[in-house]
């Protein structure tokens, strides 16, 4: 790629993600104690997720698909959804709210998500 057409996607990308983050923080439903937000970010290899409580800017759980040795797939991704939600329930976090951070909801995003909400996290 180019490099015009590069910071071309990256400038979309993130007029994408400050507006659904926007979204969140503005409106009544954003990262508290008993209800963090879920951001993800997914490099080219790997897949990362994180609950954060938007309140104190804290980090409360989260999960590296690249020390778990999972890529970035959709396979991949359900895995990392599993061992997510297994952390979040440890953490007693049942209740959340999804940040997309940017990236469409499809595809390695919406496979998280769906096994997210198949595991007993509500969203």
């Amino acid at each position: 790629m180019t490099e015009k057409v590069l910071k071309r996607k990256q400038l979309l990308r993130n007029k994408r993600k400050l507006r659904t983050r926007g979204k969140i923080s503005r409106g009544r439903i954003h990262g508290v104690a008993n209800k963090p937000r879920i951001s993800v970010f997914k490099s080219n290899k790997y897949f990362y997720a994180q609950a954060i409580n938007d309140e104190l800017g804290v980090t409360l759980a989260s999960i590296d698909g690249k020390k778990l040795g999972l890529g970035n797939n959709k396979e991949d991704a359900k895995k990392i959804a599993q061992e997510f939600a297994a952390v979040l329930k440890k953490a007693n976090l049942v209740e959340v709210v999804f940040d997309r951070n940017g990236y469409l909801y499809h595809g390695v995003v919406a496979a998280f998500v769906d096994t997210l909400r198949e595991n007993g996290i509500k969203l």
